[in-house]
């Protein structure tokens, strides 16, 4: 699997525990949901940090998108550079 997949689907996980932990906080407000989504949104990011420090490939503006909280990760993995460009001659 290529970095910049798992980017994505560390990004992916982000988003998903950001939005069920908004909605849980609008409807039900269940204080267990936001104790287990909390840290794992919490994980989440921050695996989405380091995750696009570590493709980055060269380019500062992937881990500054991936600072962006919510959507960074998705971000970082559109900015990342491909598989084909970290080829070597």
């Amino acid at each position: 699997m290529s970095p910049r997949r798992i980017l994505e689907i560390i990004g992916a996980v982000e988003l998903v525990t950001l939005v069920l932990m908004l909605g849980n906080i609008v409807t039900v407000h269940q204080p267990e949901v936001s104790r287990v989504l909390g840290p794992v949104h919490g994980l989440a990011y921050t695996a989405t940090v380091i995750a696009a420090v570590l493709v980055m490939g060269g380019r500062h503006r992937v881990w500054l998108l991936a600072l962006v909280p919510g959507i960074g990760g998705l971000l970082a993995s559109r900015a990342a550079p491909s598989p084909e460009d970290q080829a070597c001659p």
